[in-house]
């Protein structure tokens, strides 16, 4: 049996991870997934309610900073594969309070590999190197703005330079560099994988995505920073799930993977398409309309949606120091692990927003409360 501890789990794309391996990649194999989250803001229980059964799936609640947790679960575990998506991960959210990101980010990913090496090590080497046990893996989940930003052409590959431009994006990259650091230092069997932007099921509805969808459900103004000129590449978050596991289980050691959707947009034109994908799968099913605030009848006496249009967005002051355009090149883990993007563009965001429509419930137990303060805060004022 193997054991994966999944850190930050309750979130948006370790939530669909731990779906994916349960679900769909190990349905019928002996696994365990341990999952270990501090239940903030943006994780929800509720997430994965379905999904802890005590036997395959068990739920702990903690942070990654606590060492005596960290090195309990160790110990009380024959964990295989550690896989880190607990992180604080919002650029504005980073913007107003750095600390945060670096204590968290930072210091939780250096406290989970320390706690990973006391458990894995058997001894050392001629050389004086640790030697390791086998089959374990240290894995990273990391970002594409660790590079920066991309003028009109090229991608980032696994070889661009890092060069942060948010708290956030820095404290992810300064993590990256532990990692890497330890491969160093330690030999420490390690990898990481860097995403474009992901979207899907359970997506917190602070970032771009979500924000529309709901926002048009709800009635409301649609923010865009700027002209909503900035680029970037989506990722549709199961396709994500994918690379990950393959990268853990079959990736070589010590290395980057970057993991990118093939679907480069202005962010301007991902609000008009999620405008007009919502209107036309309104306007084919009716049905649909009811969970809509806005419930005005038109002359035919049917749920009106004719204001749900271009006219719904609104150009707000832009983010400091925001990031013109993210691509990514994945040559690398389509070369060696046969890994590419499955999800167009155009086929994820009709899945994302039927999710969005039939888990009202859900987006209402994430939206009320401090998300609505956090919202009033960033674009109340714009």
């Amino acid at each position: 049996m193997k054991t994966y501890l999944v850190t930050g789990a309750a979130g948006f794309i370790g939530a669909n991870y731990i779906k994916y391996l349960l679900h769909k990649k190990y349905v019928n194999e002996d696994i365990k997934v341990i999952v270990l989250d501090a239940l903030t803001y943006a994780g929800n229980l509720g997430t994965i309610k379905d999904d802890i059964d005590n036997k395959r799936c068990v739920f702990v609640k903690g942070d990654i900073r606590d060492r005596e947790l960290a090195d309990r679960l160790f110990r009380e575990n024959d964990i295989d594969f550690l896989v880190n998506f607990a992180a604080e991960s919002h650029v504005d959210r980073s913007i107003e309070d750095p600390q945060l990101f670096l204590n968290v980010n930072i210091l939780g990913t250096q406290n989970l590999m320390d706690a990973a090496r006391r458990a894995w090590t058997t001894g050392k080497d001629e050389q004086g190197y640790p030697t390791w046990k086998k089959g374990k893996r240290y894995h990273q989940v990391s970002t594409d703005e660790v590079y920066g930003s991309l003028g009109a052409d090229g991608y980032f590959t696994e070889l661009t330079p890092l060069c942060p431009h948010s708290p956030y994006s820095a404290s992810k990259t300064s993590a990256d560099m532990f990692v890497m650091a330890y491969r160093d230092t330690y030999h420490m069997p390690v990898s990481i994988t860097r995403c474009s932007n992901n979207y899907g099921p359970y997506h917190f509805p602070e970032k771009l995505i979500p924000l529309i969808i709901n926002n048009i459900l709800s009635g409301k103004k649609l923010p865009v920073y700027g002209e909503g000129l900035n680029v970037r590449d989506w990722l549709y978050v199961e396709d994500h799930c994918k690379a990950i596991d393959m990268v853990v289980r079959e990736g070589r050691e010590g290395e980057i993977y970057n993991v990118g959707g093939h679907n480069e947009m202005k962010n301007i034109d991902i609000v008009k398409l999620t405008i007009q994908t919502i209107h036309d799968m309104m306007e084919k099913d009716k049905e649909l309309r009811k969970v809509l605030k806005k419930q005005e009848k038109d002359a035919n006496g049917d749920i009106d949606i004719s204001w749900i249009n271009n006219d719904l967005i609104t150009h707000v002051a832009d983010r400091l120091g925001h990031d013109a355009r993210y691509a990514i090149d994945p040559t690398k883990i389509k070369n060696e692990l046969g890994w590419y993007p499955e999800t167009m563009f155009a086929d994820g965001i009709v899945k994302t927003i039927k999710w969005n429509l039939e888990n009202q419930q859900w987006i209402a137990e994430v939206t009320s409360g401090d998300y609505q303060k956090y919202y009033d805060m960033m674009y109340g004022n714009r």
